[in-house]
């Protein structure tokens, strides 16, 4: 009897892409051959994401497309898995009548199970039991056995599920569940097999890291989970993505200056920094404790790289508003900055708000605040010129014939890249370079020879 063989399209962010290799892993291990080829396949999953309506629309127009291959071949099975999954099990199953299996995030490790039945049974018995979702507040589980869906040198390590922030736009609770720590020993364990398969650096992902670790005694850990990934030997760089600005601690900045193996990059979203927004985006720091804790963090962090985020449009964001937030770009120069437009999204409190922005308006303010950020990036890139930095291989030879890389200040996939002209070694290396040239965002190196 031939296996069964899974084709499987990751969706959204880098927590879901850490879900699709625990599934993956976990079928490899009972059996499943993992696939490339949706045509050849005998099961077509999606892993989606629900958090915004571009992701939604983009998860939906991916199970159409694997709808019809099976219109082409009956035989195929079409399974959901995934946030959009979680948040509308019902409405997926009525809507879309082929979808032979919807599977929640609790139920990941019962998905060999669900998929053996899926391929045995008749068409009846699978129509009449196609929801799999449980609750959503199920333990962090461990994540380890994972079939890798990153180069093996960089990897996400996910260290909590799910958030208890009241951001009034955000919809993550409603289907992630309240925050939950994964056990310190897994953490751990976790970054030993990756360290064994080639990893050098990780990439420390969750909703909200700030919060580790206060689930489970009262006390927030990161600081600890942190020193204690510091010991792992073969991990190059450990870098912090996702945290929250309240409840960085003294202790949290001084890990990060301390450990040697923890790089001087933090992703930490703000979304705006006028008072009035960020009371009514539920946010639970405001401008003078946001800007005290910038101010901090660069004063006490050498060579500290800042990364955030901003919605620009929220109901009631006054022109006044907005320019407090130019003016706050302007004056702090945050080396990488994200900006999105409010879109109200289904069951948040937001989306009830009065004194909305238009859209075109929206649009607007995004552009206006990507220009001023884009002078500042430029800005720090030719800053950067002439300086050595150690760079991580991640490719070869791209269109242009160059080798691709980042430093310390480029997270993987979210930011720009490093380019070096000539061959530079392996991919996985860490190779010392000098800059020589920018190329907008991007910059361009060259090997030191010693």
């Amino acid at each position: 009897m031939q296996p069964v063989a899974i084709h499987l399209v990751s969706l959204g962010c880098p927590k879901n892409l850490v879900d699709s290799e625990v599934i993956l892993g976990r079928l490899g291990a009972e059996g499943f051959v993992v696939s490339q080829e949706p045509e050849t396949s005998d099961i077509l999953m999606v892993n989606t994401c629900g958090f915004i309506e571009s992701a939604k629309e983009e998860s939906i127009n991916e199970i159409l497309e694997l709808v019809k291959l099976k219109e082409e071949d009956p035989a195929k099975r079409v399974v959901v898995a995934g946030c959009l999954g979680q948040r509308y099990p019902e409405e997926l199953a009525k809507e879309i009548p082929e979808i032979d299996a919807i599977v929640g995030m609790s139920e990941y490790p019962k998905m060999p199970a669900i998929l053996n039945k899926l391929m045995s049974e008749v068409r009846e018995a699978r129509e009449a039991d196609r929801v799999h979702v449980g609750d959503i507040t199920h333990p962090a589980y461990s994540e380890d056995s994972r079939l890798r869906l990153t180069p093996g040198h960089s990897a996400y390590l996910k260290i909590s599920e799910g958030c208890d922030n009241p951001c009034t736009f955000c919809s993550i609770p409603s289907f992630r569940g309240r925050f939950r720590s994964k056990d310190p020993q897994h953490v751990i364990r976790e970054a030993h097999e990756l360290v064994a398969s080639g990893t050098r650096e990780i990439n420390l992902i969750s909703q909200d890291l700030t919060s580790y670790g206060s689930d489970i005694d009262g006390d927030y850990l990161l600081p600890e989970i942190m020193g204690e990934l510091d010991k792992v030997e073969g991990i190059d760089w450990i870098r912090l993505l996702y945290t929250y600005p309240y409840k960085f601690s003294d202790e949290m900045i001084d890990a990060v200056a301390r450990l040697e193996r923890v790089i001087p990059y933090i992703d930490m979203p703000i979304q705006h920094i006028d008072d009035t927004m960020l009371k009514r985006m539920g946010r639970r720091m405001g401008e003078k404790d946001t800007v005290e804790l910038f101010r901090k963090m660069r004063d006490r962090i050498p060579n500290l790289v800042l990364r955030t985020t901003f919605i620009v449009g929220f109901p009631g964001e006054t022109r006044e508003m907005f320019q407090k937030l130019i003016d706050f770009v302007k004056e702090f120069r945050l080396e990488r900055v994200g900006v999105f437009t409010w879109s109200p999204e289904e069951g948040t409190p937001a989306e009830k708000l009065p004194d909305r922005v238009p859209r075109e308006e929206q649009e607007r303010r995004r552009e206006e605040l990507y220009l001023v950020q884009q002078q500042v990036a430029f800005d720090w890139n030719r800053e950067r010129v002439g300086t050595e930095v150690d760079v991580l291989l991640d490719s070869e030879c791209d269109k242009t014939g160059q080798w691709l890389g980042r430093s310390f200040a480029e997270a993987p996939e979210i930011d720009s890249v490093i380019r070096i002209p000539t061959n530079a070694g392996e991919i996985g290396d860490i190779v010392r370079c000098r800059i020589v040239e920018m190329d907008e965002y991007d910059l361009i190196a060259e090997p030191v020879t010693s």
